[in-house]
């Protein structure tokens, strides 16, 4: 048996994976809060992390009804960027810096300034630094809490920090550190010269975590949290990475044709390939997957947290808001949002706010309004697909995971939007099972076991989530969408 743990904004999951049966035994999720502040400032605190973790464990464990001396190894999945910044002892000086968090936009658009520009980025980092990367993260803490950044001694992300709770080794992969801004993603190493234009005053030997390969264990469970959860002492824990990275893996997008495509509270397009992939635009950000490979990668800040915001207006539950949606006809008659409600990091608005936009005394329905921010997140999407090129050209099938992906009106319209066949995998938390993978391939991995043979075990589609386009509404969608770029172009302009 294996967990995967999923680390996300809104919760952390826990799943029970039987690699031999090729089964889920057990699932389990435990929220947390989030901190919300003036400038577009997102944190959480990391005691919350332990907190649901705790509790998702011994619940997916329950649920899966076997013993803890069953699981043979753990691999962690984490939101990508945040910034957990640790004093000599391990404790936290400062809540943790979220991916949504866009209060750093100065400071990130000074750091792309003194790296040479967009072309200096790609050079030296192989993609372009964007608000949310945990390099504008740390020039914020230095800035404007200088006690706390002169007592720094550790400079983890989230799935670094609980692979350092689980183990006591500080260390990091290429997928997850790919998000950094100061990690080359082409040579896969730290950038060190980059770090020093950030943080002069810390030494990268010491504060950076030691980067090992994807099918590397951390390490042991550490005896103390060994005895706490009940573990053996010999459980390994899998280096894990970020949750697009552990999500591609859940999905099996591991070889090149592929394209997962995520809606969660934020939104991600990726596919795979073997190469660094040095793109046209500076919105695909070249990271590094966790199974050996590129992760080419398009991610937008609103999608349920955007949806989620209109259905609390009306004080919807998630089945009557899908009623609404269902309700109004393609276009929501001719009302638009800009669902920036977190600022926007493609395209790059990180200081934009949500706007409702076309509403008459005739359209101003909860049906409608409801149908347009799923529109309009799916539209951010479908301009994600686009920006990837020669990597989603001709794709035949996109795979969809997150908790948008339960909906099955939202599946339809993604394949109407972007005139493709959708399909969910039977695990939509593909990152929590893409963890548990993870785990599997670095405890057998001497044994000759690999990553494509876990996941053609274990990663299944599920037919009847299958959504095929349909060309009457493929057709109303092209001008719907225009109509969308149109909105965008004269209220931020922004020419896609």
């Amino acid at each position: 048996m294996y967990l995967g743990v999923d680390c996300g904004t809104q919760s952390t999951k826990v799943v029970v994976v039987d690699v031999d049966q090729g089964v889920i035994r057990g699932e389990a999720s435990r929220e947390h809060s989030l901190i919300e502040g003036d400038n577009g400032r997102r944190e959480q605190h990391v005691e919350d992390w332990i907190a649901a973790l705790r509790g998702a464990f011994h619940a997916a464990l329950e649920v899966a009804g076997v013993p803890t001396k069953a699981i043979r190894g753990i691999g962690v999945s984490g939101q990508q960027h945040g910034m957990v910044a640790l004093d000599r002892e391990g404790q936290p000086l400062y809540p943790a810096k979220l991916w949504c968090d866009t209060e750093t936009a100065t400071q990130n658009a000074e750091l792309v300034e003194r790296l040479g520009g967009e072309s200096g980025c790609l050079d030296k980092l192989g993609l372009v630094l964007q608000t949310g990367y945990t390099a504008s993260k740390l020039a914020w803490l230095r800035e404007m809490h200088p006690e706390a950044y002169q007592r720094l001694d550790t400079l983890l992300l989230p799935h670094d920090y609980l692979n350092f709770w689980l183990t006591g080794e500080r260390v990091a992969e290429a997928g997850d550190a790919s998000g950094t801004g100061y990690f080359d993603t082409c040579q896969r190493r730290w950038r060190e010269d980059v770090f020093a234009i950030i943080a002069p005053e810390l030494d990268p030997q010491r504060v950076l975590p030691r980067l090992i390969d994807s099918h590397t264990p951390v390490g042991y469970v550490r005896p103390a949290v060994a005895r706490e959860l009940g573990l053996s002492e010999d459980v390994v824990v899998a280096s894990g990475g970020g949750d697009n990275m552990m999500g591609a893996i859940g999905t099996g997008n591991i070889t090149p044709g592929l394209v997962t495509l995520s809606l969660g509270t934020s939104g991600t397009v990726c596919a795979y390939s073997p190469e660094p992939v040095r793109a046209e635009n500076a919105m695909v950000a070249n990271f590094c997957s966790s199974s050996g490979g590129w992760l080419p990668l398009i991610c937008t800040m609103n999608v349920t947290s955007a949806t989620t915001r209109v259905r609390e207006m009306f004080g919807f539950d998630l089945t009557t808001f899908g009623e609404q949606v269902a309700r109004a006809p393609v276009g929501a008659e001719g009302v638009t949002i800009l669902p920036f409600f977190n600022g926007e990091r493609v395209p790059a608005l990180p200081q934009a706010s949500a706007s409702f936009l076309g509403l008459t005394s005739r359209n101003a329905t909860a049906s409608n309004l409801c149908r347009a921010v799923v529109e309009s997140t799916t539209f951010g999407m479908r301009y994600g697909l686009e920006m990837l090129g020669g990597l989603a050209d001709g794709v035949s099938q996109i795979r969809l995971i997150g908790g948008g992906a339960n909906s099955a009106i939202w599946r339809q319209m993604v394949a109407d939007i972007t005139g493709t066949e959708v399909v969910c995998p039977q695990i939509t938390d593909a990152a929590a099972l893409g963890a548990a993978l993870q785990a599997a391939w670095c405890e057998r991995y001497h044994e000759g076991v690999t990553l494509a043979s876990l996941c053609e075990q274990l990663v299944h589609l599920d037919g009847r989530s299958l959504a095929i386009p349909d060309p009457t509404r493929v057709e109303a969608y092209q001008d719907v969408y225009a109509r969308y770029r149109q909105v965008l172009a004269t209220h931020h302009g922004i020419a896609w």
